[in-house]
């Protein structure tokens, strides 16, 4: 590969893309870069919200060399108007050439649109320069508006005999210090967390980001029969993170009425069928525009994600100890498979040391194949 080829300079774009995780959400992180004679002439990336677009910053910065540059930008340009003008006009004006695009956008507000506005004014467009890596730091994004629901990460921290926790439910703790600072790093990027009823009966967690990062992440408990403790933490806090507790809509009206007035909301589903609740869940998730969700457990919880295949990613803490007992609690339970045919598969995997504990992270290969 030539260093000063396309590559080289959609490659910078995407790594200037993920400075924006966790602060442009519910929008992409987008990245640009333009070049002129072969050296960078102005960089940008969307950086908040709401904030100027990736194209617009690094036309700022670049001025009038942007005349006669290539763009290299990591998702097509928009075409209409939102909280911010339209790229793509903005490239139109300042002269830019050609235009390197890594990916399509699946808002159907743009979808094509900006290509098709910026070639019927005679800007070259290329496409599909850096499209995994694009499609990698997006997958919420994509996913989202490809099937509207949430793109779900499931997480858990386990012994080397796999095991969660003993078989009394102590799981404090299974990882070191360092992992759970990762944790919380990676609760304060996403939209949503969610656990089961007997983990919140066991461990009374507070389900937030700490320390707290821009914004608050919707707490989720699945809880079919209401059994959530009125002085349980995340009811008690309630009022300052948004909380959702799911219930079966036959769950007595007292119970829900107690709820609502520590400021949970409730979401009454319909089923008793542990893969049809996941559903309903996501369903109602991708209604409210959330676009991650990270799934912490326990067993039975994480189970019903996987047995309703709608896990993407897995980030696994492996602890060097041994719990032991046939008891002690694993951290996939559900239905599980009969034939090794079903199983799950990593399409990707990496692995990395944390002090004395392994990260093993990946993305399920049905994602892939979405």
């Amino acid at each position: 590969m030539n260093d000063d080829g396309p590559e080289r300079w959609m490659s910078l774009a995407l790594d200037f893309a993920i400075r924006g995780r966790g602060m442009v959400e519910p929008n992409p992180m987008v990245g640009a870069v333009l070049v002129k004679d072969n050296i960078v002439v102005g960089i940008g990336w969307h950086q908040k919200f709401g904030g100027l677009h990736a194209e617009t910053e690094a036309l700022i910065q670049a001025g009038e060399k942007a005349r006669g540059s290539t763009l290299f930008v990591s998702l097509e340009p928009c075409s209409h108007h939102g909280k911010t003008p339209p790229c793509a006009n903005a490239i139109l004006n300042s002269g830019i050439s050609k235009v390197f695009v890594a990916m399509r956008d699946p808002n159907p507000l743009v979808a094509g649109k900006g290509i098709d506005f910026l070639q019927a004014h005679g800007i070259e467009v290329v496409i599909g320069v850096g499209k995994e890596k694009a499609e990698t730091i997006n997958a919420p994004f994509i996913k989202y508006y490809l099937h509207s629901k949430p793109f779900v990460i499931a997480k858990w921290a386990m012994s080397l005999d796999g095991k969660i926790a003993t078989k009394s439910g102590e799981s404090k703790w299974v990882s070191n210090d360092k992992c759970r600072e990762k944790v919380h790093q990676l609760r304060g990027l996403i939209d949503a967390i969610l656990v089961g009823i007997g983990t919140v009966i066991r461990d009374d967690p507070m389900l937030n980001a700490r320390p707290e990062g821009s914004r608050k992440q919707i707490r989720i408990v699945i809880d079919p029969k209401a059994r959530i403790s009125l002085t349980s933490k995340i009811v008690q806090s309630a009022k300052d993170y948004p909380t959702i507790i799911a219930v079966r809509e036959n769950v007595s009206q007292e119970s829900k009425v107690a709820l609502q007035s520590f400021g949970c909301d409730l979401l009454e589903i319909s089923s008793a069928s542990p893969i049809e609740v996941v559903n309903e869940i996501l369903s109602h998730l991708g209604r409210l525009g959330i676009q991650n969700l990270l799934v912490e457990g326990g067993g039975k919880t994480l189970g019903s994600f996987f047995d309703a295949s709608q896990v993407d990613e897995i980030q696994v803490y492996i602890a060097p100890i041994i719990i032991g007992g046939e008891d002690a609690i694993t951290p996939v339970g559900g239905i599980g498979i009969l034939e090794m045919a079903n199983r799950q598969i990593l399409a990707s995997f990496s692995s990395e040391m944390i002090g004395d504990n392994i990260l093993l992270s990946g993305r399920l290969k049905h994602y892939y194949s979405e």
